[in-house]
């Protein structure tokens, strides 16, 4: 995510920080305070930003470094006439208050004027220090130590757009917070066109529109979109008049970014020819608790036939897991700008995986590949992927004739393997409590 922001706000990795991959706190370089907190109005991983006056591996090293550092940058926040307080911060290990007194007189020698205000100060100083990441090997001194002036801090997104509180919530809806770093793995800014074509109740339209896009999508479940049927909350039975994607826009003062929702089956596109979207950020049906399925005529094989509460009736059938990534990357390879960005979730076995098995598409360079546990055999892997490519007609079925296709398929027993994996746990279970 921080990659990402990075990228779009301007800024990039220290040099030294490739060393420090494992470390909570990284070092970056970004050409103003203003950039800085334009990322954490953003970022939902990072918990603060600091302007950096000085680090080092022990204490002397910090405390060289903060006498290096140049003088007429500290002293605009050392007035005296201004207020402040040193806070510090250890990570993997706590300290006592006596201990942090300690390391705060240690700092008389910065030329700090002001008065101390605990309570509400003009300007936090923080000291950090990291002590690995190890809980059962804590070391007596830290790795590494930092210095800084407390720039900003944003955690308030998370909270103010809970799916608690949410309108219109189904079976999947998305996270907040896993929506809100979609958003910002797919650089989402004002003014963008965003589309999701599994759109289901709109969570992930929410935070693109948050961030100020035009937000579009599709499904292929007429109720869903239409907001009939039944209620996915415990204590409600039938979806009330006030439950559609539009009226979760509503809620977030955000309906003017809403451009609209359509029935449709994102196996049979519906848009005319072009480069029309700036990123399509999607969870795709995994067939656990919400099936995956596509539009058939009664002329294939027919698995059911479904009527709607307003008599709109379709036929579907089986879409398998790796039909629906590869017509995802070939729709993203087509409708995508130059530069635009796919990103999506890809469930995966655990006991299989290898990267061999996430789908490629020639016009489609893969940026990140993130993991979240679901469970000991399973989880979900967020890709992000940006268009490189200019779609020709030749790419559309491109992974037809790649040798590594086969592997793919093993995406289509997702379904089973996890639920192998339930059946054994209950099976232990059962087992267990008979002994």
């Amino acid at each position: 995510e921080i990659t990402s922001l990075l990228s779009l706000c301007g800024g990039q990795f220290s040099g030294e920080q490739e060393i420090r991959v494992n470390s909570p706190f990284w070092i970056l370089n970004i050409p103003s305070e203003e950039m800085a907190r334009g990322l954490m109005k953003r970022t939902v991983c990072a918990k603060s930003i600091f302007e950096l006056w000085g680090h080092g591996r022990s204490a002397g090293e910090l405390y060289a470094s903060l006498k290096n550092y140049p003088m007429d940058k500290m002293l605009p926040y050392l007035q005296s006439d201004s207020t402040y307080k040193v806070h510090i911060h250890t990570f993997n290990k706590t300290l006592t208050q006596a201990q942090k007194i300690k390391k705060i007189d240690a700092l008389e020698f910065l030329p700090f004027k002001g008065k101390v205000n605990l309570k509400n100060p003009e300007h936090i100083f923080w000291i950090l220090e990291d002590y690995g990441m190890n809980p059962n090997n804590v070391p007596e001194e830290p790795f590494h130590l930092y210095f800084g002036r407390w720039v900003h801090g944003q955690r308030e997104l998370i909270e103010s757009y809970s799916v608690k509180k949410r309108h219109f919530i189904g079976n999947t809806s998305m996270d907040a917070c896993l929506s809100f770093i979609m958003a910002n793995h797919g650089r989402v800014k004002p003014n963008d066109v965003v589309y999701d074509p599994f759109v289901g109740t709109g969570g992930l339209l929410i935070s693109s529109a948050h961030f100020g896009a035009y937000v579009c999508g599709t499904d292929i479940d007429y109720n869903t979109i239409h907001g009939l049927g039944k209620a996915s909350r415990k204590d409600q039975k039938w979806r009330g008049p006030d439950e559609n994607i539009r009226a979760n826009l509503r809620q977030y003062g955000l309906e003017k970014y809403y451009l609209d929702a359509l029935v449709a089956d994102s196996s049979r596109p519906i848009w005319r020819k072009g480069m029309l979207f700036d990123a399509i950020i999607t969870d795709p049906p995994y067939g656990i608790r919400e099936a995956t399925r596509r539009t058939c005529s009664p002329k294939e094989t027919v698995k059911s036939v479904e009527r709607s509460t307003e008599n709109h009736i379709f036929v579907s059938s089986n879409y398998h897991l790796s039909d629906i990534f590869f017509d995802l990357l070939k729709f993203a390879a087509e409708y995508l700008v130059m530069g635009g960005r796919l990103v999506y979730w890809l469930p995966i076995y655990r006991p299989e995986y290898t990267e061999e098995i996430i789908p490629r598409h020639p016009c489609l360079k893969l940026i990140s590949n993130c993991e979240q546990m679901l469970s000991s055999h399973t989880s979900r892997r967020l890709i992000t992927m940006e268009k490189v490519k200019e779609f020709k007609d030749q790419d559309e079925n491109s992974y037809l004739l790649d040798g590594q296709y086969m592997p793919y398929r093993g995406h289509n027993s997702f379904r089973e393997k996890y639920f192998s994996g339930v059946t054994k746990r209950i099976a232990k279970e059962e087992k267990d409590n008979q002994k």
